[in-house]
């Protein structure tokens, strides 16, 4: 289990601090889209931008500390049920919201963004009720490895997607 464990909170902390570093790259155009997805008054758009970023990259940080890394999974689980509450009421309105989950994408929010959320969610669940003990340094290092090229998968959805929609 500590192996799950640890190639979720590779997973977690990899997904999740690319998605911040994104949104901070174009910050004014993540809070532009904030809207789009979950209708609010303008006064709060900034600080609810500001809060999902800092939470984002707080739950890469605290995944990867083993003293508070079942913080950092409970963290990232609340997030990852507000993203897919947000992307649901998103969907069921039938107006498109873009996706700035990593970047300037505006590939409208769909199904499998909620799919995506629901695998990273069960992860994220996991890592948080998994026993803390640590893996033999081999075996973590077979573990990060699985996590960031789940991760990397992850991130480049979109991407592939749009890749296999082109060759059908």
């Amino acid at each position: 289990m500590e192996y799950l464990r640890t190639a979720g909170a590779a997973l977690i902390a990899v997904v999740f601090a690319v998605s911040s570093v994104s949104k901070l790259r174009d910050f004014r155009g993540f809070a532009r889209s904030v809207p789009a997805l979950v209708p609010m008054p303008a006064y709060a758009v900034r600080p609810v931008s500001v809060a999902v970023v800092g939470a984002e990259a707080g739950a890469a940080v605290l995944v990867v500390v083993p003293a508070t890394a079942t913080a950092g999974f409970v963290l990232a689980s609340v997030l990852l049920l507000a993203f897919a509450a947000a992307i649901g009421t998103a969907l069921r309105r039938g107006r498109p919201a873009a996706c700035r989950c990593f970047g300037a994408a505006d590939t409208p929010v769909g199904p499998r963004h909620l799919a995506r959320n629901a695998l990273l969610l069960c992860f994220a669940v996991l890592g948080a009720l998994a026993p803390g003990s640590l893996p033999t340094v081999a075996g973590a290092a077979v573990a990060v490895a699985a996590g960031g090229a789940v991760a990397v998968l992850v991130i480049a959805m979109d991407d592939i997607a749009v890749v296999f929609a082109r060759s059908s």
